[in-house]
């Protein structure tokens, strides 16, 4: 660590602390909308982390060289999954304490369907009861935590202590987690998409959204990667190691996972325009009521054709100042992405669409919910970051990864 640079994580977990307490009052004032905030919060932090598990199982898998210093920022940032466990807990809260139905409507089977019985009467709750049963939600959020946990456990016990002792059966034990940690987490990444969101609006089919879902966190991910590392060079300690070869390798990766992106959203929105199912086709016709559309607008042209076309240049990618932009911009957009996913699956009594803006004070629960998940994550990284390494200074790879130039 640079004897120039000394991360403040305190600062951070106050930050968190912060919003969550936004959150909470919201609890009391506008209780479903601050719920929802805090959820898109949730979901936004942990598909970082996510993300950030991913990255280390790909490097482990292909045993890649080049990757073991991004490989080390990623070890930090998913020591936060179990504190996202944590944060889970005040929607269970809710959920008991104020309505059943405040945000997964599915839960209360007296809540009117706008109009159209009650969620108890309605045939396609009925016929999914196997997967919406409360219990088995509950366990399965306590079960996706779990494996997601003990793995990031798993791989920052080998990637430490392999600091200490040099041993090469760390390595061989992290490509193992990575196996069949490639399978677990993607499978309860997608059960945690069709819980979390998906259950929003429990009518709603998509065959896309589990690809969806993990394309999101990788992109979320590679994001804060840029912005991590751009960061530590600036300040000291990454400078000399990280260089402009390491950077358009993430960057590659970024632009990669856009066109992914790009082509499972497409798919997805081709696949239901295609088959012109109603209890498909309603969720794109509620995101292109009021605000919505002018915000898939902008996630057609901002989270895909603009940086589609920035990062096409070889000379930004290369460029830390460049990629700092690019950066900040994918990250902008993603949560812009969450709430479009999120939000219009709320209705009103009538049944109409809620509108992002409705109301100013609905922006403090937006902040609140964002911020206070997102300070827990870089608490957690920046607490990390100072207990152990820059870098994975005896990994079997970390001389040709000094070494990436060309």
């Amino acid at each position: 660590m640079s004897a120039d640079y000394t991360p403040n994580p305190t600062k951070w977990l106050l930050m968190g602390i912060a919003g969550i307490a936004i959150s909470f009052i919201g609890f009391f004032v506008a209780p479903q909308i601050a719920a929802w905030s805090y959820l898109i919060g949730l979901i936004f932090a942990t598909s970082i982390a996510i993300g950030m598990l991913f990255l280390v199982m790909i490097h482990h898998i292909f045993d890649a060289q080049w990757s073991v210093i991004v490989r080390r920022q990623a070890e930090h940032y998913i020591s936060a999954l179990p504190y996202m466990g944590i944060l889970f807990i005040p929607l269970f809260g809710l959920t008991y304490l104020k309505d059943q139905g405040l945000i997964w409507l599915w839960m209360n089977d007296a809540a009117s369907l706008h109009g159209h019985g009650t969620v108890g009467s309605d045939v396609l709750y009925q016929k999914k009861t196997w997967w919406l049963s409360e219990p088995f939600f509950w366990g399965r959020v306590v079960f996706c935590f779990a494996i997601w946990s003990y793995f990031a456990w798993a791989f920052r016990r080998n990637s430490f202590s392999q600091d200490e002792d040099g041993a090469a059966k760390h390595t061989f034990s992290s490509r193992k987690h990575a196996a069949g940690g490639l399978i677990l987490v993607a499978l309860t990444w997608t059960a945690a998409g069709f819980d979390w969101i998906m259950g929003l609006e429990y009518h709603w089919f998509s065959t896309m959204f589990g690809v969806w879902i993990f394309a999101s966190a990788m992109r979320a991910a590679l994001a804060v990667m840029l912005l991590t590392c751009a960061f530590l060079v600036a300040k000291g300690p990454l400078k000399g190691i990280f260089n402009t070869k390491h950077l358009h390798d993430v960057a590659t990766l970024a632009f990669a996972f856009t066109v992914f992106w790009a082509y499972i959203t497409f798919s997805q929105y081709f696949l239901i325009w295609n088959a012109n199912i109603p209890e498909e086709t309603f969720w794109f016709n509620d995101r292109e009521e009021g605000i919505w559309w002018p915000i898939s607008m902008i996630l057609i042209f901002g989270y895909f054709l603009f940086p589609f076309l920035y990062m096409l240049q070889f000379p930004l990618k290369t460029n830390y100042t460049s990629m700092t932009f690019m950066a900040i911009w994918l990250l902008s957009m993603n949560v812009l992405d969450v709430f479009f996913n999120v939000l219009p699956s709320l209705k009103d009594h009538d049944g109409h669409v809620f509108q992002m803006f409705s109301s100013p004070l609905n922006v403090l629960w937006y902040i609140g919910g964002i911020s206070g998940a997102l300070g827990i994550l870089l608490w957690s990284y920046w607490s990390s970051y100072q207990k152990t390494k820059i870098i994975p200074i005896r990994d079997p790879r970390i001389q040709e990864c000094l070494n990436h130039n060309h």
